[in-house]
């Protein structure tokens, strides 16, 4: 007879402890133990003899060509690699009120293949609403209104679709199990059929995933890890662009991002993104400076702003958004010692332009060039941007993929780049005027003067 017993269960890493916990020791993490009422059924013993397995070279194993299903748009084929890869599992995460049934639904209806939409937090006639915002009609989108993974499972087989979308998997619950929905062990299983059910059957999967008030996806951790695609939608709420950025990729590049913008009738896809993060403005304000980075395969022209005054308290502030504060501060650092300017005493704000979050370390010389404008309160040319990573002994050093950066500055209008003398670059085959500069001294009296 199967017994009924309680666990505690983390919800943020799926760990088991035998009571009641404040904090979960495996993550850390504070007051994320859940009590879950379990079924434990008698494990059938194990017979060692009855496990075949067969030790092949890798040189034997047949290679495969993956078989994707484009998707409409270019941004979000951008982020999956090339489009949605057969019997693959996606994993989209963002904020409430971010976008993400939108997204989905409005490739639903500009799909050509049959898709089905599962929801299990809005009604149907609260879909149709949205499909009506976005003035689209599709006899091949076909809605379902269920929770129960096991009635879905059931659905797949009567309507053989080519595509499948469930919204979310929070609200996903199997009925073998006592748990409520989205508690971690219902979160977990729902996904580990749904993830055995697209393998076999070749059928892609996108799902749609809460997140925490931290900004981390929620449920169990093992969830990003049995999916194979794991997507983030940022955003903020006063504005109108999103960023849909590519966490983790089994079957493409996982540094890639798209852009939209949020309309009325939908997502509207952003072309061009370097022209939304560049403001048009004069030659007159100081503090900011344009960066040649790369996010994934695409080059990306980012505007990057900074401000310098006077500490009016004891402790000098240190700000950033969209900027590693550890990274700032190292540059403020290498200033202070190798150029002489006195930032000890500074507050120091740093801002990158249109809700971006970068890591190109590309972008240290148009930091340092911000910064240093706002101090000396002079302007920085409009038409000028910057490309080179700053050590720590002051040097510019060279960065990968100089020639895209080259040519998307090039393409959209600007007239000087200033990169590392370390990078060896044919001028004559580019017709934006190219500086090269060594160290940061040399850097800034040629941006002053």
């Amino acid at each position: 007879m199967a017994k009924t017993k309680s666990v505690f269960i983390c919800s943020n890493c799926g760990s088991n402890y035998p009571k009641m916990m404040g904090k979960c020791f495996s993550c850390g993490v504070y007051n994320s133990i859940q009590e879950e009422i379990v079924t434990k059924a008698k494990a059938p013993m194990l017979n060692l003899s009855d496990i075949e397995g067969i030790v092949t070279p890798v040189s034997k194993v047949d290679g495969v060509i993956l078989q994707r299903i484009k998707v409409p748009g270019t941004e979000l084929n951008r982020v999956l690699g090339g489009g949605i890869v057969r019997g693959s599992v996606v994993l989209l995460g963002g904020e409430p009120g971010i976008g993400k049934s939108t997204l989905l639904l409005q490739t639903a209806l500009r799909m050509n293949k049959k898709v089905l939409y599962v929801s299990g937090e809005e009604s149907l006639t609260q879909i149709k609403m949205r499909a009506d915002r976005i003035g689209i009609t599709n006899e091949n989108c076909l809605l379902l209104n269920e929770t129960c993974i096991e009635t879905i499972k059931a659905k797949f087989k009567e309507v053989n679709p080519s595509f499948v979308i469930i919204d979310s998997i929070q609200t996903i619950y199997s009925k073998f199990l006592d748990s409520t929905p989205g508690t971690v062990s219902q979160v977990r299983e729902s996904c580990a059929l749904l993830v055995q059910y697209a393998k076999q059957h070749g059928l892609p999967i996108i799902l749609v995933g809460h997140i925490t008030k931290e900004g981390q996806l929620a449920g169990p951790k093992l969830l990003e890890h049995m999916v194979d695609t794991v997507l983030q939608f940022e955003g903020e709420n006063q504005n109108n662009y999103r960023i849909l950025r590519t966490l983790k990729n089994r079957f493409g590049n996982s540094l890639e991002l798209g852009i939209y913008e949020m309309t009325a009738e939908g997502m509207r896809e952003v072309d061009n993104p370097s022209e939304i993060l560049i403001n048009q403005r004069s030659d007159n304000l100081s503090g900011i400076g344009v960066v040649a980075s790369l996010e994934g395969n695409r080059s990306l022209m980012i505007e990057t702003q900074a401000l310098v005054s006077t500490a009016v308290y004891g402790n000098p502030q240190r700000n950033t958004n969209g900027y590693d504060i550890k990274r700032l501060n190292m540059l403020l650092a290498v200033l202070e010692k190798r150029c002489g300017y006195k930032l000890s005493q500074q507050d120091v704000f740093v801002n990158i332009a249109g809700g971006l979050k970068i890591n190109d370390p590309a972008s240290d010389l148009g930091i340092a060039a911000s910064i240093v404008s706002s101090l000396e309160n002079f302007a920085l040319s409009h038409k000028m941007v910057f490309a080179g990573e700053i050590g720590l002994s002051g040097e510019i050093r060279g960065v990968n993929r100089i020639d895209q950066r080259i040519k998307e500055a090039e393409k959209l209008g600007f007239k000087q780049i200033i990169l590392s003398d370390q990078l060896d670059i044919n001028q004559k085959a580019y017709s934006i005027k190219i500086q090269k500069v060594s160290d940061v001294r040399q850097f800034f009296s040629l941006i002053i003067n």
